[in-house]
């Protein structure tokens, strides 16, 4: 048996053939990568009506997975942070974050392995108490994280020797960054192992974990298979580990 990775969706008005429906989306490129690198990725959307709310049945999905991807999308509600929302803060999804928020928790209560990019460090360090920059322009005074919406730019960063980080991606790789937002207080547990020149955390991750890196940039936007197969090659050690107990 393969690994089975689930991935998170973004929900958004989607066109084929004449339908034009809501839909569960997700650039092809996340589950293609996890495809290649011996995964098999199955998506997981937020769910708006369930009748126990978005996070429903979160514990038993997480015990179906082997691993989880946390993907790209909208802002974090800065209410989940204790802060106001600022102008600049765009695509809030409270389901989404409800629904990833709990799939989350249930995946580190259990240490199942987990990729968070983009938005999904951003959960990530949300959910483990931290804080975010709302605005990195306004931080920086530089829109080198995001030269226009929908655009990646390249950017070169820095990872921490020893870290997880600078094992998938080495010392100092260039990177597809897209975000305005950006780590701001650390959250629990947790360590930043890449920056931008900057100053602005560009990865963190769990060192006590199986398996827990954060990436605000986007691997899947370049077709960079080294942080799925990381992913992949720890839940098949979790998956292993698993089938071990049970017998």
């Amino acid at each position: 048996m393969i690994p089975l990775i689930g991935i998170t969706t973004y929900v958004a008005d989607a066109s084929w053939s004449s339908w034009v429906r809501t839909s569960a989306v997700l650039p092809s490129s996340y589950y293609e990568l996890v495809a290649v690198t011996g995964g098999r990725p199955l998506l997981v959307p937020p769910l708006s009506t369930a009748p126990g709310g978005p996070g429903t049945a979160a514990a038993e999905v997480i015990e179906a997975l082997d691993g989880l991807v946390l993907t790209g999308g909208g802002d974090v509600d800065p209410g989940a942070y204790g802060e106001e929302t600022e102008a600049s803060v765009g695509g809030v999804d409270p389901v989404r974050d409800a629904s990833e928020r709990a799939l989350l928790a249930a995946a580190l209560a259990v240490d199942l392995p987990v990729l968070a990019i983009c938005r999904g460090l951003q959960v990530l360090n949300v959910e483990l108490g931290g804080t975010l920059h709302q605005h990195l322009p306004d931080v920086t005074g530089s829109d080198l994280h995001r030269t226009a919406p929908l655009v990646f730019g390249e950017v070169g960063v820095t990872t921490t020797p020893g870290s997880r980080a600078a094992t998938v991606f080495g010392t100092g790789p260039t990177v597809l960054c897209a975000h305005h937002q950006a780590v701001d207080r650390l959250g629990r547990g947790l360590e930043v192992t890449a920056t931008a020149p900057d100053g602005v955390v560009e990865a963190i991750e769990l060192p006590n974990a199986r398996f827990v890196l954060g990436v605000q940039w986007h691997p899947e936007e370049g077709s960079d298979p080294r942080p799925f197969q990381a992913l992949v090659q720890a839940a098949t050690s979790y998956r292993d580990d698993r089938a071990h107990l049970v017998r």
